[in-house]
Order: C-alpha cells, then structure tokens, then sequence
C-alpha cells in the first residue's frame, strides 16, 4: 500500500501527487484515486493501478469554477446554469476538451467529464496541488466501489503511494453523470435525481445512445460487482421457491440494502466468502433508480 494519512496531511498527500505517485481521497460520493490531470504519466499509473482498460475516460475535479476553463471549451451556458445549484456536489458534467488537456485523460476522446466535489478534504488537496485532479472510483476494475479508506488499502496494497482516510463516505454511491456537448443527456444515474437535473434545465434530459456513452466515465464495462454472484427477485414468493430448490451454497439472504451501503454490504460478501446474494427488491429499492441501475449491472434478474 503505502501511506494511510490523516486529514490534516493533506499538504504531504498533495506532494506526493506533484511528484508523479498515485493517492487515493474521499469525496462525498465514494475515494477517488488521483493524478494531476496535467501529468499524463501519473495518469497512465492510474489505468495500470486499477487495470482500467485505456478507452475508459477518467473524471477532472476541480475546487473553482476558474479551473474549467483550463480543461474544456465552448462551454454551454447551460453549464454554469447547472454548477450554480449542483457544484460543489455530486454531478459530473461531460463538455468539450481543452487541448492542453492530456489525450489519455479522455481515453482518446474529445471531451471531459467534470466535477466539483463537495468534501472539504477533496477541495484542499486539488487546492493544494494546483490543478484539477482526475480520479476514477478508488477500486479494482469492475468491483465495488470504495467508500472507506479500508476498501482503498483491501484493493491497491502495494500499488498506490497514499491514501487519506477521511472516514465512511456520505452519498456511498458514484456521481450523475449526463452531457452537454450537444443536447443535454443523461449518461449514468447516480447521487444526483435526474429529475433534479431536468427541473434546473427546463428540458427532459436525452437518453443515451451508445456513442454518448462511450464519453461517459464507469459505462462501457461491467461496474460494481463482487465476487459472490447476485439474484434479485421481484417476488418473495419466487424468492423463496428459488432458496428451496438450491440449498447448498453459502449466501447472504436479503441483507439491508440502500444507497449508502451498498458497496459496504457487497465486499462484506466477499471478505465472508459468501457464493451468492440473494435479494427480493421491494418496492422501495424498485423506485430508487439510481440503486436500481447499480443492482442489474452487478446482477441476474430473475423474474
């Protein structure tokens, strides 16, 4: 692993990035691992570290609407409409890329994935650093993403040189990305409603197609799976058919599942070496489409 820091290391953490070494942050939404987005070899670490394939693009967080301008043009004025009320905050907006901006940040692309994260440790250490700092989820390529300091060091011993831990994260799950390189679009669910979004907008928001996804961070491969393999049932009763005809293997049965702690309760699984997880989506996680959409990637759904 390396350094576990305290948040008030955060001028050492910010050294160790200037020099070229990977440090892994949190944010509100889950740890970020970061590189300055203007040092393409610390960013090429970043892909390797995780093995992120390549083409993957990587987020740019940025502590002031000045930076922006460092790192993306033609900006719509529907962006800062949108960063008024949603920045500092868990949104990630996809524009037009700046041609400083290193191609390996975009996965070749020309476009950027932008956000302003909200946590006050995030906000130091891009501060501190001096330029916006790209930072994919803090874990191995396809599982769970981290939302403690602990899930970092489980994942990258030996391979990144920090990590600050600045305890569980709030949101426990990625941020919203949608783009504006042409119509306003949503790309990937997540913290922020979308309908939050639409209503600032004035415009229901484009469904994606599979080119505007290729822009977008965390949608091109399979995310946010654990070893053990999940069920997800619509119905208890077929849920309970489906336990008494497959009694043999070790699993968690309708574990505690929301938002926030849905990372947690997947690598719990795994660190119990559990085979399966076996889940019956009630209503309430049915209407929560941003749960929603994490479950079916990690997931069988069985009708």
């Amino acid at each position: 692993m390396g350094a576990i820091l305290s948040p008030d290391q955060i001028a050492l953490a910010a050294e160790y990035l200037q020099k070229g070494e990977l440090v892994a942050f949190p944010t509100e939404t889950v740890y970020g691992l970061g590189a300055p987005i203007f040092n393409p070899e610390a960013c090429a670490k970043i892909y390797l570290a995780k093995g992120r394939p390549s083409d993957n693009p990587l987020i740019a967080h940025i502590s002031s609407l000045d930076q922006i301008h460092q790192i993306a043009r033609e900006i719509p004025p529907e962006f800062f409409l949108l960063a008024k009320v949603f920045f500092p905050g868990p949104l990630t907006v996809v524009l037009k890329k700046h041609p400083s901006v290193p191609s390996i940040v975009s996965g070749g692309l020309d476009t950027i994935a932008v956000r302003m994260p909200s946590h006050l440790i995030a906000k130091q250490l891009i501060e501190a650093v001096g330029q916006p700092i790209v930072a994919p989820s803090a874990n191995l390529s396809g599982k769970p993403s981290s939302t403690t300091a602990e899930h970092v060091i489980n994942d990258f011993e030996g391979k990144i040189r920090a990590v600050i831990d600045g305890g569980p994260t709030e949101y426990g799950i990625e941020s919203t990305v949608i783009s504006l390189v042409a119509k306003p679009c949503l790309l990937r669910l997540g913290a922020v409603p979308k309908t939050q979004i639409e209503q600032v907008l004035g415009v229901p928001l484009e469904e994606a197609t599979h080119t505007s996804l290729l822009s977008s961070p965390g949608t091109r491969y399979r995310h946010y799976a654990p070893r053990a393999r999940i069920k997800l049932f619509e119905s208890q009763h077929d849920m309970e058919a489906y336990l008494q005809d497959h009694p043999s293997l070790r699993r968690l049965i309708n574990p505690k599942i929301t938002l926030a702690n849905l990372y947690a309760v997947l690598r719990q699984a795994d660190e119990e070496k559990y085979e399966e997880i076996v889940l019956y989506c009630s209503p309430e996680i049915c209407l929560n489409d941003a749960l929603m959409d994490r479950l079916l990637k990690a997931s069988i759904l069985t009708h």
